[in-house]
């Protein structure tokens, strides 16, 4: 499922027509795809700090919020929104948007900027879903209206705590977000899952129906994965992402409209990630 971009391609800003074909034929049939070296890595290497040390205020606060993913070592978390910390490759990549524009269709909107960390000695999570279906009990299911857009800072393998996917899920219409053991059960019968290990620059795109969990880091690093999500541009439309003041021509030739507002100063994006409204 990984597509190796060319260095024509990423100078172009755009998928040769045979890999935009291929991954989107992968999102629509597996529920996935992998786009290799797409984030500068130096970019990431500096994020990966940061948020390593952002992991350890989560961590030291002990928030009751909190208190369940603290539990089991997988935590909301995601980048500053403000400079120096913000990319053009990460919040607005202009190959991954010429996919999800593709696949979603103009006026594609951006819902979401945070993420997911696995910290070392992390537990498995339940098997779940990110959304459910729109339209219950089709088998198969509509077609993609939502992807995730994950982003790891690092190289991840199955000792990091690779994702665990579940591919063709998504289009399995007949079952509630909240997986229990005997639908879990039932599809490794007819396919088991696999992992969604990544080297590091690579960006994992999956619809937000595909089944999935975390599952426990063995290494002794964080693995911070970034997400966005961009959404047919008639889903409904939650409040707009906030981004601080100076930070405007990061998004200035976004594809995929980041939905964003640009604030006076920085709120508490490690607690309450959406800030107040604004």
């Amino acid at each position: 499922m990984r597509i190796e971009v060319s260095s024509n391609e990423l100078e172009q800003g755009e998928l040769s027509n045979d890999h935009l074909e291929q991954a989107i034929n992968n999102i629509r049939v597996e529920g996935y795809t992998i786009l290799g070296n797409i984030v500068s890595t130096d970019h990431l290497d500096f994020l990966h700090q940061k948020m390593t040390d952002d992991s350890h205020s989560i961590i030291s606060a002990n928030a009751e919020r909190w208190s369940g993913r603290l539990q089991i070592g997988q935590l909301q978390q995601g980048p500053p929104p403000f400079a120096p910390y913000l990319f053009t490759d990460i919040v607005s990549n202009p190959i991954v948007e010429h996919l999800s524009i593709t696949l979603l269709g103009k006026g594609a909107f951006n819902g979401f900027y945070n993420g997911n960390t696995n910290a070392p000695g992390s537990t498995q999570q339940g098997l779940h879903m990110d959304a459910g279906h729109l339209w219950p009990n089709l088998n198969p299911s509509h077609p993609t209206v939502s992807v995730v857009v994950n982003i790891p800072t690092i190289e991840v393998t199955e000792a990091e705590g690779a994702i665990e996917l579940w591919p063709g899920t998504h289009l399995i219409g007949d079952v509630s977000r909240g997986l229990d053991t005997e639908a879990e059960e039932n599809r490794r019968q007819v396919r088991p899952p696999v992992r969604g290990e990544t080297q590091k620059g690579d960006v994992l795109i999956r619809d937000m129906r595909l089944w999935h969990r975390g599952t426990p880091n063995r290494s002794d690093q964080y693995r911070h994965m970034i997400a966005l999500v961009h959404n047919v541009g008639w889903l409904r439309r939650g409040q707009r992402l906030r981004y601080v003041k100076g930070s405007e021509s990061i998004f200035q030739n976004c594809r995929v409209d980041p939905h964003a507002v640009f604030i006076d100063e920085c709120h508490d994006y490690l607690f309450d990630y959406r800030g107040p409204n604004v």
